[in-house]
This record gives structure tokens, sequence and C-alpha cells, in this order.
């Protein structure tokens, strides 16, 4: 049984992790991993290579098309090489079921080429709501054009019912990740420094900040006011910054961070893979950004995030989270009231054993 996996970023690969090691187990399939996006972009750390398992697969497709740009024609050409790659690679690749995940606008692309193919997609994190990011309607539009659908909490599995007017094929199962910080092998503070030259314990804020995309023109504004509140906050921590994929402005951001690059205090990370991410997650005394990971994964290690600005406005929140402006004066007012500050309550996003249920669910769809 042939089951392929569409990956675009270091993000979905990280939450697929689990159900991908979870198919290694069953050698009775046969699964194909497809890799296009930032993962084959330099510019963005070449993450192909830090994918885990690579020798299980019994094919990596690698399917190039990011441009060096990121202003709206760039992205939008991009588009159009994912669905002209992609209408090429569907011609001559078939699979019992193909996984897709989230909201990218290349995801969206490689799903949509695939409908005149006939091509099977089982989407993971469908349902979901960001009204502040173009991304929303990059997500509607994967779940519209899958057959199957894995959902992170029963409001989102309403929200695909209402998409698909249907409420078959739809599977409320929780969050991938969430089940996987449960399971992964964490490095120590010591294996951390000696990994990424960083002492974990200093006390330490950890920032994920991507572009606004609705919003764009504003996004120099934004990209100075974080950098003003990461500047002064860095006085009195340590700050470790994950660079934001490509988004249209993402470089905004880029350049502002690199300034960073002279400030011993704060340290520029452009991929940490799962297991150091979570790892700096867990020693960290506050996140902030407007990531879905902090607002999907980071109740879970029982610490509050700090949501800037609205690329996730409408999305599901845990009580951990704090929505505010992209202003310096409320940022750092903020990160002073919340750090190292324990979290007490629950997280929305984990149900418990989404790998199994994913799992036999996708089993059982490949033998019916």
């Amino acid at each position: 049984m042939k089951i392929g996996i569409l990956t675009s970023s270091r993000a979905d690969y990280g939450i697929y992790l689990p159900l991908i090691n979870q198919f290694f187990k069953d050698n009775t399939l046969n699964i194909e991993l497809i890799v296009f996006g930032t993962h084959l972009s330099k510019f963005h750390g070449y993450t192909i290579d830090n994918i885990e398992n690579k020798t299980l697969f019994k094919k990596i497709h690698k399917i190039e098309h990011i441009l060096a740009s990121d202003t709206p024609s760039s992205i939008n050409s991009s588009m159009g090489l994912v669905f002209a790659k992609f209408g090429d690679f569907w011609n001559n690749n078939e699979y019992d079921i193909v996984l897709c995940l989230g909201d990218r606008f290349e995801m969206a692309a490689a799903v949509l080429s695939g409908l005149p193919f006939g091509v099977i997609f089982g989407h993971l994190h469908g349902g979901e709501t960001t009204l502040g990011a173009i991304d929303n309607v990059y997500r509607h539009s994967i779940t519209l054009a899958s057959k199957y659908h894995f959902t992170s909490t029963s409001s989102n599995k309403k929200r695909v019912e209402e998409l698909k007017d249907t409420n078959e094929n739809i599977y409320d199962v929780g969050s991938l990740s969430n089940d996987y910080i449960n399971e992964i092998p964490l490095l120590t503070k010591s294996e951390f420094l000696d990994k990424w030259g960083i002492d974990l314990n200093k006390k330490t804020v950890l920032v994920t900040v991507h572009p606004e995309t609705i919003e764009f023109s504003k996004n120099e504004f934004y990209a100075e006011e974080i950098y003003q509140a990461i500047d002064k906050v860095s006085e009195n921590f340590q700050v470790i910054i994950t660079l934001p994929n490509a988004d249209t402005g993402g470089i905004l951001f880029r350049e502002k961070f690199n300034s960073f690059k002279t400030n011993s205090n704060v340290f520029l990370i452009e991929n940490f893979g799962s297991i150091s991410y979570f790892t700096c997650v867990k020693n960290s005394d506050l996140v902030i950004g407007n990531s879905s990971s902090g607002i999907i994964e980071v109740a879970s290690f029982k610490k509050h995030v700090l949501n800037i600005g609205d690329r996730q406005k409408g999305r599901e929140i845990s009580e951990n989270t704090i929505h505010i402006p992209f202003n310096k004066t409320i940022i750092i007012e903020n990160i002073n009231k919340y750090a190292g500050k324990v979290y007490e309550g629950n997280n929305i996003y984990f149900k418990g054993g989404a790998v199994h249920k994913i799992y036999n669910i996708i089993k059982n769809i490949i033998h019916s």
C-alpha cells in the first residue's frame, strides 16, 4: 500500500514525524516523501538535510520552485511553478492516499494541482481559522480539495463539516505534535549547550515571528516594533529567535533580526528541528511571536505565550495565550509580566492517541 506525504517546510515535517515513525513500523506500507518549498531553499537552511530517518523512506521526491524574493509577485510566480511541476508529478505517480498538512501557499498549490488527476488527499489541521493571514484561504481550499480530514479540535471538525457539507470522512483526532511531546527524547541543557552554544540555565525568551500576510504593507513597521522590543529585553533576558518562513515580507524581519548578530545575548536559529525546538520551549521562561506552534503546542509545556498581532486571529486558544499588538511598549510590559510564570491549565489541542487514531483510520481507508 502506497502513501505519499507532502512536506514543504521544517514546521509541517516536525508535526508529521510521530506519524511517519508509526508508518515505518508497518512493513506493509510503502511510504514516499514528497519534498518541496523551503526544504529545498539554501536561503532557509536547506532543511531537507535535517529530515530524520531518510533511509527508511522508499523514495524521496524533490520538487524545487522557491524564488529568491518574497514579494507578492514572486509568491504568485512560485505558486505557478508548483502547479506546473506537480502537474507532471501527479501524472507520473499514484498513491492510495497523499497526506497534506496546514495552510502554506505552496501546499495549497500542490494539492489543487492534483485535482484533475484524482489524487486522494488526507488533510491534517483543517478547519482552523487565522483571519489575520491569507493562509486562512489556502487552508480552506486544501480542505475542499481533500477527501479525508484529521482535525485538531471538535470545533474545527464542525467547521470542516460546514465547508464540505457532510460529516463523512472527518475525524477529530487532536494534534499530532502534542502526542510527540510526551514521547520525544528531549536534550539535556548540557547537550543543548554542546549542540547550539546556548546556555538554557539563563533566563530565556523564545521568539518566532512571521510577517502578516493580509496587511503586509505594515510589515516594515511591525518588524521595527518587535526589533526594538527584543533589543530592550535582551538587556535582562537571553533571546532566541527562530527565523521566519518564506512569506510575503519575511525578508524584512530577517534583515531586522540580522542586526542582532553583534548582540551576544541574542541568538538567531534557522532551523532547530523538533527535538531542539521543544527542548528550548521546555526551558524558556516565555514564548512570544505569531506562530501556530505557540498556540497549539506551548501550553503542553505549562508556559505562557504572547501572541503578537493578527496573524493567528480566530484560532482557538488555551488560557495560556495572551493576545497583544505589535507595539514595543506593550510587548516589553507583557514579557516582564509573564516571563517565568507557570501556566496551570490544559492544552485544548491535546487529546492523546492522535498517532494511532490516524494510523488506524488510514489503514482502514486503504483496505476498504
